[in-house]
């Protein structure tokens, strides 16, 4: 009976096995699911902790201030350049007061260095952020990284900040010619906390005897960026060659194995032999980059994906914003959707800015409105009188950006400011679509005028 008894119970294991390992599988499966979608109390918490504290800040940040100020009443002598800007007969503007360098207004938009912004003077009592002011770096310098860029570098865990040194006279080539700088350089600096910036030095300079060369000091190097790639280790540069004359219209191409230099310039190049000037590149996270330049006069941007190795385009390019006269592109992502703040075509006058959406960074892309809030209605109107570099995603903060921008000094270039203010995605759009029937499918951009401003704790 037992020999028969266990026969019988192998005999009903066996048979029931299909239904239990069923059972089984289904049960684990189960298991995954709840684990994958139904958080545990702790990350719930922990969740609801992160998404209050980005509520926290952001209500922080869009506390809308305003700006007051009267424009100074007219002259019998004007600067020169500045009615030649405006021409005969034209309404004196307070943008005709922010180029003209002798106006009463100058200190409201280039504060003395008295107001400076000074880490290793101010300490730990502020990390507060005023647009506008001088910015010095832990030597006491301003810091010169115009048109620039940040990287954060996951191996040292540090910010680098790359842009163009312009502690050099400013001068006109000829009469009808830009105000510009010789080539110096690109410089780098280094930082833990997106405050305090340490000078690392020039680290692709200028070349003096070559006159053939790219980076000869007669010619233009333009809005450096930077990104690593994680296949050949390298960190490359890409940036805006051009002669005096901005005849060339070209991208250069450098690179190095730290981020801290010397980088080795490459080549120039057209891309897919387009004239390109102001340009930027974007990294995704499935680690394709994107070059995003300014073409055919201006007129409209294009996107062309780059090689493995970062230091070519490819052939997939797509022509994107055609005829609205776009450049300073400053590309971002945020939940699978990509972002891009653009400026106007004025020269050194500022403009108003637009931010644009798309679902693929090939396009299409739509515009969706003026991004710029507070201030006034000129600070709207000219991206508080500033021009888009970059946007920098703030780590631990979902939606919450820095978006960076220089404030040019066309009289004297080497005082150009940073303005660097918060950046938020969320709420509807407020432009009429291209692509969607005029239905605001896209979050909203906006960005927060502050006198002052700092980053939240952590």
């Amino acid at each position: 009976m037992r020999i028969k008894y266990r026969k019988s119970s192998a005999f009903h294991c066996n048979a029931g096995s299909r239904c239990s390992i069923s059972v089984v599988l289904w049960s684990i499966l189960a298991c995954i699911l709840m684990i994958h979608f139904i958080p545990l109390p702790h990350q719930k918490n922990e969740e609801s902790r992160l998404r209050l504290c980005d509520r926290l800040c952001t209500r922080e940040f869009e506390v809308v201030e305003e700006e007051n100020f009267r424009l100074p009443p007219p002259r019998g002598k004007r600067n020169p350049r500045a009615v030649k800007r405006r021409g005969p007969g034209k309404q004196h503007t307070v943008i005709d007061e922010f180029l003209d360098e002798s106006s009463d207004l100058r200190p409201f938009f280039f504060p003395d260095q008295k107001l400076a912004i000074w880490p290793a003077r101010d300490g730990n009592d502020s990390k507060y952020f005023y647009p506008g002011r001088l910015w010095m770096d832990t030597d006491g310098n301003p810091i010169q990284a115009h048109g620039g860029a940040i990287l954060f570098d996951e191996r040292t865990e540090t910010y680098y900040w790359y842009g163009e040194n312009k502690d050099g006279p400013t001068y006109h080539a000829h009469p009808k010619g830009t105000a510009r700088v010789d080539v110096i350089g690109v410089n780098c600096y280094s930082s833990k906390d997106l405050w305090t910036w340490k000078n690392e030095g020039v680290v692709l300079p200028g070349v003096e005897s070559n006159f053939t060369h790219d980076l000869h000091r007669s010619n233009v190097l333009e809005r450096p960026k930077v990104i690593y790639n994680d296949k050949t280790s390298n960190y490359v540069m890409w940036m805006h060659i051009d002669d005096a004359n901005y005849t060339k219209a070209s991208v250069g191409v450098a690179i190095s194995d730290s981020p801290l230099g010397p980088f080795t310039y490459l080549r120039r190049i057209r891309p897919h032999s387009c004239d390109s000037r102001d340009m930027t590149i974007f990294k995704d996270d499935d680690q394709n980059a994107y070059l995003i330049y300014s073409s055919d006069d201006n007129s409209e941007l294009h996107v062309s994906r780059l090689t493995d190795d970062y230091l070519d385009v490819t052939r997939e390019m797509q022509r994107i914003l055609i005829g609205q006269h776009r450049e300073a592109p400053a590309v971002f992502k945020h939940k699978a959707t990509y972002y891009m703040i653009t400026s106007g075509c004025t020269g050194w006058a500022p403009n108003r800015a637009m931010a644009h959406a798309a679902e693929s960074i090939m396009g299409p892309w739509e515009t969706i409105g003026n991004p710029c809030i507070g201030g006034n209605r000129v600070f709207r109107v000219t991206t508080f009188f500033s021009q888009s570099a970059f946007v920098v995603p703030l780590r631990g903060h979902s939606g919450v950006f820095i978006f960076m921008a220089d404030r040019w000094n066309p009289s004297e270039l080497r005082d150009s400011r940073y303005v660097w203010l918060p950046l938020t995605v969320g709420g509807v759009a407020d432009e009429p679509l291209e692509y969607n029937f005029g239905f605001p499918v896209w979050s909203k951009v906006s960005i927060f005028w502050h006198r002052r401003w700092r980053l939240p704790v952590g």
